[in-house]
């Protein structure tokens, strides 16, 4: 498993690790019922506090991304098919919101902005 951490990006630590994971999780990096190294060996890899790597395994868990099991460690959970579309339905209302905001300030109108939806989306229907 690769985890780069920006120490000069304003994201904190355990959110880096913590996105770098889920990322290698829906990509397949990691597989289903793979094994995840410890918490320790973690922090010592990359060099971060054993509690930075908690936080974000703890986050994870809470997620449904990661499952421990006592005495035997930390492995990728089974893929949730429904909580992968609400990620990805989440991340793209992120991205409504700016785009609509910026076309909003440009007075760009909805039209327009729904003619490059579809273009970009490959529909020619509206």
């Amino acid at each position: 498993m690769k985890i780069i951490i920006s120490n000069s990006s304003p994201v904190p630590i355990y959110e880096q690790i913590k996105k770098t994971i889920i990322e290698q999780i829906m990509s397949e990096e990691l597989q289903e019922n793979e094994a995840l190294p410890s918490i320790r060996n973690l922090a010592l890899d990359i060099k971060i506090s054993v509690m930075t790597i908690k936080k974000a395994y703890d986050e994870l868990e809470q997620e449904g991304y990661i499952r421990s099991i006592q005495g035997k460690g930390t492995f990728v959970a089974p893929k949730n098919i429904y909580l992968a579309r609400e990620n990805a339905q989440k991340e793209i209302e992120d991205y409504l919101v700016k785009a609509i905001d910026l076309a909003k300030k440009f007075d760009i109108k909805k039209d327009d902005l729904q003619d490059l939806i579809d273009i970009f989306y490959g529909s020619e229907e509206k």
